[in-house]
């Protein structure tokens, strides 16, 4: 007798394991209605036949287990190219659930047919039948729209609020008093997110009692009642009675925080991919240093110039200060800057080189400040500049003197207030960028010429260092010799040839206009056409001429040591002469002689040399 009442119940009826999402039995009716084979329950899941709507089912289920019992009109079942909405009483059989399911229009029409009967019965002729059914459906449902957090409205064929639930009332701040018998789109979705007006023809909760078709929005917004706009996403379904469209129930969401978390996603991806960018330029720059041959931003030599050149280094690098390098082509001003990068606390971070005087006139900002996508023609994606890329650590301006300078007072703007906007941004952004110019020009000349500013001069020359050619260092031949021969046989992977004291002293009575970087070609070219193991270095009459004030015998004199004594002994007398005697500073006869003091002491005792009387 059970197994019949289930069987021929008069709704659809289905016992389900929530766990398992399986049908363990079904009536005649829910076989109809999901169109299943109920003698083979086997090979169906519950899921199955409520794909549109999961995450509802799911949380309904839990309800009814959380509950004993509830009731739900938000699930839908698509068969063939239709969804047809339910409205199902559950309870819970532990621990299975029974469902008992019937058709949202069937049930509406229904309810209300008998409801406008008994409003009829009981003298409520007057009322027309639309006005009837919204209020009997008011009426009936007032406890489950005030329990569901969603907020719920109706309106009729003329757009009046019908009916608005308390979660409504919390999201908007208007009282369903105040609403009831209103056109709600004129109050709560007259305008647009951006202010512009709403027509209320193009509204979709329109559009749903004209087309009868479900529309379904995801972002806009409502106006609350003290006027703010209130971001959500609602459903408009229309509502039939016997056929003829009378309204449409719209169910919205408040996505406030939901759009604020996706905003600070967004954000957050935003930065990564920025930051992502940032370092894969990095990295190249990184690369490129690390393939660039600067012999470990060493600097080779012991003369007194070299000296001086690594003290200053020493004295200025663990300063944020600004540096110019002064000096001719090939002596080596990026490796001077590299080391004053190399003993600075901003060794960490990276040393970015520009070339000012490779960079084209339109494309200098974009070079220097980078530009976001679609700033100008051919700007396809966001770039980052020199400048962000060195925040942090030391940007390198090499030739700086060739700088147009209608274009110098763009770089001085972010010297002085180290902040700046990319090309076709209105974003300012901060650097901490140390400064590090060079030049082979002299600046103040083109100040007087008024193709340098002068104000930019001050800024970059904070601190000078004078980077000094291969002609006042010639001492240092024989160990840039050395490093040199070394470095390119490594390269080469060829044994290390010989040099003569001759050969070196060849070197050194020559002028070097184009400095270390002539002498590394010579050395390199030498290094390749060796034969014998020998250097031989011929200095042609294509080359540039030897110092004048150095007359070149056809063939080397031979000296003796005594003679090698001698001279050296002379010369250090003509040294303490020339300075008066004083043997250390700048003005002294070491520096003069290009010798340590120390070791320039030591030959005057062991030669019995006196100062001469000042």
């Amino acid at each position: 007798m059970q197994q019949n009442l289930f069987t021929y119940a008069p709704t659809a009826m289905l016992l389900i394991d929530p766990i398992d999402n399986k049908i363990l039995q079904s009536n005649q009716l829910a076989a109809q209605m999901f169109q299943f084979d109920s003698t083979n329950l086997a090979k169906y899941t519950v899921s199955q036949f409520f794909l549109g709507c999961l995450e509802k089912l799911h949380n309904f289920t839990l309800q009814v287990m959380e509950s004993g019992q509830a009731w739900c009109s938000e699930l839908f079942i698509q068969i063939g190219q239709q969804n047809i909405h339910l409205e199902i009483n559950a309870r819970y059989l532990k621990p299975h659930i029974l469902l008992s399911c019937e058709d949202s229009k069937v049930g509406f029409a229904l309810r209300h047919k008998s409801a406008a009967e008994l409003h009829y019965q009981e003298g409520y002729s007057k009322w027309n039948d639309k006005e009837t059914v919204f209020e009997e459906m008011e009426r009936h449902n007032q406890l489950l729209l005030s329990a569901v957090g969603d907020g719920i409205y109706g309106v009729d064929t003329n757009g009046c609020t019908t009916f608005f639930n308390s979660a409504a009332e919390h999201i908007l701040g208007w009282q369903k008093s105040e609403l009831a018998g209103l056109k709600i789109h004129e109050i709560i979705h007259h305008k647009h997110d951006d202010g512009s007006y709403y027509p209320d023809h193009q509204c979709p909760i329109y559009a749903a009692f004209n087309d009868g078709i479900i529309h379904s929005v995801e972002n806009e917004v409502f106006w609350s009642k003290d006027g703010r706009p209130i971001p959500v996403e609602y459903t408009s379904t229309p509502i039939t009675d016997e056929g003829m469209l009378v309204g449409a129930v719209v169910i919205f969401r408040d996505i406030t925080e939901r759009k604020r978390t996706q905003e600070k996603l967004l954000s957050a991806l935003d930065e990564v991919a920025s930051l992502k960018q940032k370092l894969e330029v990095e990295n190249a720059y990184l690369l490129e240093e690390l393939s660039a041959d600067f012999n470990h931003h060493q600097i080779i030599g012991q003369s007194a110039a070299v000296q001086r050149l690594v003290n200053q280094i020493e004295l200025v690098g663990p300063t944020n200060a600004n540096v110019l390098i002064i000096g001719e082509s090939g002596t080596g001003k990026e490796l001077i800057a590299r080391a004053i990068h190399d003993v600075s606390d901003r060794k960490s971070r990276p040393l970015i080189r520009v070339n000012c005087a490779a960079i084209p006139t339109e494309l200098f900002e974009s070079e220097f400040f980078g530009h976001v996508k679609g700033a100008f023609s051919g700007a396809i994606a966001d770039r980052i500049g020199r400048f962000e890329l060195a925040d942090g650590g030391t940007l390198f301006l090499d030739e700086i003197g060739e700088m147009p300078l209608h274009l110098q007072g763009k770089l001085l703007r972010v010297l002085q207030e180290r902040q700046f906007e990319r090309v076709g941004d209105s974003v300012t952004r901060k650097v901490d960028v140390r400064v590090i110019a060079a030049t082979n020009r002299n600046l103040t000349q083109l100040i007087a010429e008024q193709t340098f500013r002068e104000d930019l001069y001050f800024r970059l020359n904070v601190f000078p260092i004078h980077s000094p050619p291969l002609r006042e260092r010639l001492d240092d031949i024989p160990l840039l010799l050395s490093h040199l021969i070394t470095k390119l046989c490594q390269r080469f992977n060829q044994p290390k040839p010989s040099i003569s004291m001759q050969q070196i002293k060849h070197l050194q009575s020559y002028d070097w206009p184009g400095n270390i970087r002539e002498l590394e070609n010579i050395i390199e070219r030498q290094v390749i056409l060796a034969k014998g193991g020998k250097l031989n270095f011929e200095l042609k009459a294509n080359q540039p001429a030897m110092k004048t004030d150095q007359v070149q015998p056809t063939q080397p004199a031979v000296i003796t040591k005594l003679e090698q004594q001698n001279m050296e002994i002379n010369n250090i007398r003509q040294a303490l002469l020339q300075c008066n005697g004083k043997i250390y500073g700048e003005d002294g006869a070491a520096n003069l002689l290009g010798l340590k003091p120390t070791t320039l002491s030591s030959k005057i005792k062991k030669y019995g040399i006196s100062k001469p009387h000042t």
